[in-house]
């Protein structure tokens, strides 16, 4: 996930990029956030982004995945490519499983 967040130093603003994996959402409404992490360096980065905030530009969703858990702290000692590791979800065909289509019998 790219997160498109707007950095204000001294009297110029510009976007940065923030891309990683989301570990963590949590919170209801205005108070919602989510925690994204990366490897820069060989060192884990981990940042809170409020979901709401007005300093977020946009927020690009680079690939989906699929976990077994709500919190995927386990990435936290996790290294290399593990790390970053999550099971990309398999779209499904929307005619049935496995791509196989099913024949309905008419009535004639």
């Amino acid at each position: 996930m790219d997160v498109n967040f707007r950095i204000t130093e001294g009297d110029k603003t510009r976007v940065q990029i923030f891309s990683g994996v989301v570990i963590a959402k949590r919170g209801v409404g205005l108070s919602a956030a989510f925690t994204v992490r990366r490897i820069s360096y060989g060192e884990g980065l981990e940042r809170v982004f409020p979901l709401h905030s007005p300093l977020i530009e946009s927020v690009v969703v680079t690939k989906k995945g699929q976990a077994r858990r709500a919190k995927l702290y386990y990435l936290r000692e996790r290294t290399g490519k593990k790390a970053t590791k999550v099971d990309e979800r398999i779209e499904q065909e929307q005619n049935g499983k496995d791509g196989v289509v099913q024949e309905t019998a008419s009535a004639e």
